[in-house]
């Protein structure tokens, strides 16, 4: 008897295949930081998050969107364009080609950066824009231009995170429309021509010639401020030692008179004579130096009262110094007699 399969068999396997694979495609593992754009007869229905979801085969299907991707390949630089269904919402790098740009002064340098930005909203990222990738890339272009045109050459070099802040800045209201979330933006390699890179050597050279310059004067300048300084310090303590000698040698001469006084009398016509002594021995020590013709001096004719008053003041009295020693003598005398009258 031959083995017949029933069509009623064959009916069921069919529907068990069928089913099998309405599962498969209905059964959707979504990946960690991963979305998916599902649409159901064209039209958005909604965003599927990461785990295990359920969609209907062939009603439903996700939304692909278009990547464009650099590939580097020694110092060249190839795009390619991918369709992804599955959207990775990490953090993503671009790393686009060097653009040519010209800076205020004129200078036509070729910039090469970098492009951090992350999708937080899968569906602008999708309907908002036609290739969400390439539009940040020439957003990132136009506005690199923008920023650096209106910056000099040594400003640029200068200021890098200036630049990567204003491109940043440019791009983040634009970029918001389509979902992207710039985190931010690098300026990678700056080259120039080989005779600008020349005159940038030399203008270093001669600011490092300058700047040696200036810190050899600013050395000697405060070598002359420390000199100059110690000089004052030690003119006003001579100073200060001469005005010092000067009160003692004042008072010195203030206790002889008072001793010469004493000694003498204390009356005016003694005042006078003992002023006009001192008068004349100060008269008598510059004498020499003020009028001379070989080995004759011209004495002024006021001298010759002091002169005589000297002499006058000698034969009365003697010295002032005999007076003072014999004042001096005449107390100790007293203070020797004082002290016998005690004891006895």
């Amino acid at each position: 008897m031959e083995n017949v399969v029933s069509p009623g068999l064959v009916i069921s396997l069919i529907l068990v295949a069928i089913g099998i694979f309405i599962i498969a495609k209905g059964l959707v593992i979504v990946r960690q930081s991963e979305v998916m754009v599902i649409e159901r007869l064209g039209s958005f229905n909604r965003i599927l998050e990461s785990g295990v979801n359920i969609i209907i085969p062939f009603i439903e299907r996700p939304r692909a969107i278009t990547m464009t991707r650099y590939v580097r390949i020694g110092d060249e630089y190839h795009p390619s364009s991918s369709f992804e269904t599955r959207i990775d919402r990490r953090e993503t790098v671009m790393d686009f080609p060097g653009q040519p740009v010209v800076t205020t002064d004129n200078v036509t340098v070729n910039i090469n950066g970098a492009l951090y930005y992350q999708i937080i909203d899968p569906r602008r990222a999708v309907y908002e824009v036609a290739n969400m990738s390439q539009a940040v890339e020439v957003l990132a272009k136009t506005t690199l231009r923008s920023v650096v045109g209106k910056m000099e050459l040594d400003k640029l070099f200068e200021s890098r995170s200036e630049v990567n802040n204003a491109i940043q800045a440019e791009m983040e209201e634009a970029a918001s429309k389509w979902g992207v979330k710039l985190t931010r933006v690098e300026v990678q390699d700056i080259s120039m021509p080989e005779e600008v890179e020349e005159a940038m050597r030399l203008q270093m050279a001669a600011e490092r010639k300058r700047r040696a310059t200036v810190t050899e004067a600013e050395g000697e300048k405060s070598a002359a401020i420390a000199m100059a300084q110690g000089q004052r310090e030690s003119a006003i303590l001579n100073a200060q030692g001469d005005k010092e000698s000067a009160i003692l040698r004042a008072q010195g001469e203030q206790e002889s008179i008072r001793l010469v006084l004493s000694a003498m009398g204390d009356t005016e016509e003694n005042k006078q004579t003992v002023i006009g002594y001192l008068l004349g021995q100060s008269y008598i020590k510059v004498l020499p130096n003020m009028a001379k013709e070989g080995e004759r001096v011209f004495v002024p004719y006021e001298s010759s009262a002091l002169l005589g008053s000297m002499g006058m003041f000698r034969e009365l009295a003697g010295s002032p110094e005999d007076i003072v020693r014999q004042s001096v003598k005449q107390d100790g005398l007293r203070g020797g007699m004082v002290a016998s009258a005690g004891n006895s």
